[in-house]
């Protein structure tokens, strides 16, 4: 307990700081892959503090990676951070929040503890919003050098998740021929109508699959002006279940009525692949540390596991090392992400407060495993288990 005590009076001693860095993200919003500022606010911060930085790591420019070691071997700890903000919302998911967090975190144990060997690696994660850039990272070797990955993130309670949605994106093109719509229509190939048909496709499955599967579109692109027969229109496509294996069948369905709507339009069609994200995958014994220290913190909201949740790219994190992240409550639980609501509370004192409790239980969490070895060999066994149980090591990244 000294040392947790410790590891709070260095969040305690640096909270203006922190407070301050994390406005100042909140007043200048950046979309995914353009945080260049935040980017370099929060590099700037941890290498004034000891930590070796490199930027533009994994592939991707916003990206970073910051490491301290302390003595040799140990554990290495993992900590993650977001900071994209949502096109014409700002930071309306409180991404700002989540940066100065972690970065109190690792500041923490790094002033905290000085007995026992361990590695921090902070890694700055870019564009999870519009891009699922952690994906990108896996696929070019990040997160192989850490033993466990921890995150925080805001929300109407503090909680953690036991599941996700899985996702995968598409952009959909069709191409037909352009014809005067009025005087030779036809000598026209509407790519539009092949879209809108794909769309009445889905419509007819959705009846058809079961209960948890989420199935968006959205015209991109609808062609020019209405007296010329589109050559061309775009669509953007979601898929989304908990089961990863259904998934992959309600995506075999989604190309078939693709190229049906094609074939019914005598058009062409082009099916970009934009990412997959995994479902969760939940290590408990570390979900329990979490909500141990969460209590112990006197966490606001404490809440069970959510019902419903998104998708994120953490989830393909979640095949490759054990990961949890804790969810903090700042907003009502009414409240969901993407909204005015979580915009309007994001420099106030609950966003401030949850923020820096979230870093307390980041940190208390380290401590234990720190403390206790045989926790992270629990953790590694649970999540070794997992992975036999689901043959989840087929979907690193890729989604095939």
């Amino acid at each position: 307990m000294e040392r947790k005590q410790k590891a709070f009076g260095v969040i305690d001693a640096h909270q203006e700081e922190l407070i301050e860095l994390s406005d100042r993200i909140f007043d200048h919003p950046e979309i995914g892959l353009q945080e260049y500022q935040a980017c370099q606010w929060l590099t700037d911060y941890l290498e004034r503090n000891g930590f070796a930085v490199e930027r533009g790591v994994g592939g991707m420019e916003t990206a970073f990676r910051a490491v301290y070691q302390q003595g040799n071997g140990g554990p290495s700890f993992g900590l993650l951070c977001e900071y994209d903000a949502l096109e014409k919302q700002g930071h309306a998911c409180g991404h700002h929040l989540q940066g100065p967090c972690i970065i109190g975190a690792a500041m923490a144990i790094q002033q905290a503890v000085k007995d026992k060997p361990y590695r921090l690696v902070v890694y700055g994660t870019p564009a999870e919003e519009n891009y699922s850039g952690k994906i990108t990272m896996i696929q070019n070797g990040c997160f192989q050098d850490i033993d466990i990955a921890l995150m925080m993130h805001m929300d109407g309670a503090t909680r953690v998740d036991v599941k996700s949605l899985a996702n995968i994106k598409y952009s959909v093109i069709f191409h037909g021929v352009s014809a005067h719509a009025g005087r030779r229509p036809e000598d026209g190939k509407s790519a539009l109508d092949g879209l809108l048909l794909s769309f009445q496709g889905i419509e007819f499955m959705r009846e058809h699959v079961i209960d948890d599967v989420r199935m968006h579109y959205t015209v991109v692109d609808a062609g020019g002006p209405a007296n010329v027969v589109p050559a061309r229109a775009e669509g953007s496509f979601v898929l989304r279940s908990y089961d990863v294996e259904y998934l992959k069948d309600v995506d075999r369905r989604f190309r078939n009525i693709m190229q049906g709507a094609a074939l019914m339009t005598d058009t062409t069609v082009e099916i970009k692949d934009l990412g997959f994200t995994h479902n969760k995958i939940p290590v408990l014994v570390l979900n329990d540390l979490l909500m141990k220290n969460a209590r112990l913190v006197d966490a606001p909201q404490i809440a069970p596991p959510r019902a419903k949740t998104g998708s994120t790219d953490f989830s393909n994190v979640m095949t490759l090392v054990p990961s949890s992240c804790i969810r903090m409550a700042f907003v009502p639980i009414t409240v969901g992400p993407h909204s005015q609501g979580y915009y309007d509370e994001g420099k106030t004192k609950a966003a401030h407060d949850g923020m820096l409790k979230g870093a307390k239980i980041l940190a208390a969490t380290m401590c234990d495993i720190l403390e206790d070895p045989a926790l992270m060999d629990q953790i590694k066994e649970e999540f070794a288990q997992n992975q036999r149980d689901k043959n989840y090591n087929k979907y690193k990244g890729d989604f095939s």
